[in-house]
Order: C-alpha cells, then structure tokens, then sequence
C-alpha cells in the first residue's frame, strides 16, 4: 500500500499563519485605497500611505507560500499520470470552480450597479472576457495569476527532475525571468495589466520551489530559535530584517513624496523597491510564523491558524462587504469619526467575510463549490492531512 504524501513530510503548520499575515496585508492595502486619496490633508496621511504600501506583501506571499507547499509536496514523488491528474482535479474543484463562480458574481453585481442598459450581446462578451483574463473585479487577478502557475508547475516539477542541478539555481533563473520581463515590457512590449501576467511573479514562485525542495536542509535557518542559532545564522537573521525592513520604509518612502509633493520617480526603482520588500519579506514572514507559532501556541496562534485556512474564501468574498461599507460613508468634519470609519472598513471586511465563509463551511454542503476546500475545524482539517490531502489549494 502507498503512503500518501502527507505521512512522507513532516506538517508544516506555521504556513497556516503565513496565510493569515498575507490576508491581513491584502486587506490592509484594500481598505486603505481609498483613504490614501482622501486623506493627503491629514496629519495622519503618512499612517494610511504606510499601511497601503507596507502590506503589499499579500499577493507575492500568496503565490510564494503556494509554490513552496506544492514542491514540498510533490517534488520527492515520481512524476505520473495519475498523480498529475489528481493535481488538476483538486485545482479544477477548489480553485476554478469558486473562481468562476465569484467571477459570475462580481460581474453581475457591477452589471446591475453601472451597466443595466448594457446589451445581452455585450454582455456576454463582457463577461467571457474578463473571465478568461482575471478581470470580473480588480482582486481576482490574483486567481487568475495562481492558474496560470498550476498550468505551469507540472512542467516546473518534470523539469527539475529531469535535471536536480537547476534546484540550486531556482533563485536567480527566477530573478532573471521576472526581471527580463519587467525590461522587455517597459521597453518593447507595453503589456496591458502586466500584473495580471505570471511573469510579474515568478521569482516568488521559483523562491518558493527552492524552499519547498530544501526544506529539510533550510529548516534550521528558518526557524528562529536560540535552538538553531549560530553566530553565523544570527547575523544571516538580523541582516535578512534589517534589509527588509529597509526596503519596506524605502517603498514606502518614494510613494509618500509622489503622492503628498508629486515627486517623481523611475518606473523601474518602483518595481525594484515593491520586489526587494516583497521578496525579503516572504522570507521573513515564514520566520515570524515560525516565532509566533512557538510563543504564542494557546493564545493568538489558533485563532490566526483559522484565519489562514479560510483566507482563501476571505480573499474571495471581502471586496463585496467593502464594497456595499463605502455606499454610506460619513459626512463628518470630526477627524475621529474620519479615522474610525476607515478603519471600520478593514473590521469588516475581515469581520464579516469570515464570519460569512465559516458559516458556509459549516452548515452549506458542497461549500467546496463557493470558498474552495476549507476544513471545518482543526481536526477536520488534520483528518484531511492524514488523508493526502495537500496543504496546499
């Protein structure tokens, strides 16, 4: 009898509270977009600039933390047939399903708010179009990204395989792919939506293929612990923060000057700056995961491991409570009123989109179809591991 892949690698449960920092930060840059526009008259303009750029980590963490899962899943199992097949099976289920079906949703609700004179000819165009493209509403690009790199894995997967010396060198063939794209782009191609395009973040994905292979031999430097910790590993730490936190307030900083003075800047040095901050700061969220779920294990640590395993159908159904909390927003000249309605809107898009994807988890069946594969509980979703069931969606 097979072992399935889940009794083969150790758990990994810290990813769950990656996922739960990379929610919070889309959330973040979400209900911020706004005040950002607003608010460049308010002494607290430079609080709102940093929570929507800081927290761009979302996306490229997303993507990193689901390469990082597959590889570490799969990379060690022979290549076949069946298993391949599983592997689009469980994408087409959890994935692509919910996918189009929000995108049917998005699209609907912007029909009948903007476009209810539109034609049904129009319409169906319309809609077949920004399906196949992300663009059904401006978040599920990040979906549409997330295909195409499953379109791309098995390849990914055969080709390492086919050849173990490219594994070492999956960080800079990553940069150099990523990079040459944003080059030809800006020069040659002028790409419409170049960030709806898995080019724009394949350095994230191959960093992740290169964690998820060497994980057993990266551990040790990835978990901070005075445990692990050497000399050498504890200048590595503090260089890695430092460095991140560099480029973070650097990123930060260029989108403060554009926005309150209209300074500007290189396009290039904002592609730069966004991908050094991201790209260090996936790193170091899987280290502050690491820390988090050891010091805080019966307190913040399950309510975040939750908050990890439904944020996929959180990313899905949040723009929509944003949406309908900024059709009454506050005609008041109290600044503290001003700041709390902003910040409301961050409460309840997390606030009520989980509370939401919770209940359809649990009394909805098949709420597979709607939010993707969501265990119930912890032990439900233990159950699933036992069972072979990838961490990953």
């Amino acid at each position: 009898m097979k072992k399935s892949i889940a009794t083969q690698r150790e758990r990994l449960p810290e990813l769950q509270l990656v996922r739960a920092f990379a929610i919070i930060g889309v959330l973040s840059v979400h209900s911020t977009s706004y005040a950002v526009s607003a608010m460049k008259e308010s002494q607290y303009f430079f609080l709102y600039n940093f929570m929507n750029i800081f927290m761009k980590y979302g996306t490229p963490t997303f993507i990193f933390l689901s390469s990082l899962v597959l590889f570490y899943n799969y990379y060690s199992q022979p290549m076949t047939r069946q298993r391949i097949g599983g592997f689009y099976k469980k994408r087409l289920l959890y994935i692509i399903i919910p996918y189009t079906l929000f995108s049917i949703f998005y699209f609907g609700l912007l029909h009948f708010l903007y476009y209810p004179d539109r034609s049904l000819a129009d319409t169906v165009e319309s809609f077949f179009t920004k399906l196949v493209t992300g663009k059904a509403y401006t978040h599920l690009y990040f979906v549409f990204i997330s295909i195409q790199f499953y379109v791309l894995f098995p390849l990914a997967w055969w080709l390492f395989k086919k050849v173990p010396q490219l594994t070492k060198w999956a960080i800079p063939i990553g940069l150099a792919i990523q990079w040459a794209f944003v080059f030809l782009n800006k020069y040659y191609w002028q790409v419409p939506n170049k960030g709806s395009w898995a080019l724009t973040y394949i350095a994230y994905f191959m960093l992740g293929a290169f964690v998820g292979i060497y994980y057993p031999k990266l551990k040790a430097w990835l978990v901070v612990s005075r445990s692990n910790a050497t000399p050498v590993r504890t200048v590595s730490w503090i260089l890695l923060w430092l460095s991140w936190a560099a480029c973070g307030l650097g990123h930060v900083y260029i989108y403060y000057t554009n926005r309150l003075y209209g300074t500007a800047y290189n396009s290039t040095l904002y592609e730069l700056m966004w991908n050094a901050h991201t790209y260090l700061g996936a790193i170091v969220l899987l280290q502050l995961a690491s820390i988090v779920y050891r010091t805080f294990k019966g307190g913040l640590t399950p309510a975040l491991e939750r908050l990890g395993a439904v944020s996929f159908g959180i990313y899905l159904i949040h723009p929509f409570f944003l949406l309908v909390y900024r059709k009454f927003p506050l005609s008041t000249g109290n600044s503290v009123l001003t700041h709390a309605w902003y910040a409301g809107g961050f409460l309840a898009a997390l606030f009520c989109s989980w509370l939401v994807v919770e209940l359809t988890v649990r009394y909805l069946p098949a709420s597979w179809l709607v939010f993707g594969n969501v265990p119930k509980t912890e032990k439900s979703r233990r159950r699933q591991e036992q069972q072979g069931v990838p961490l990953s969606r």
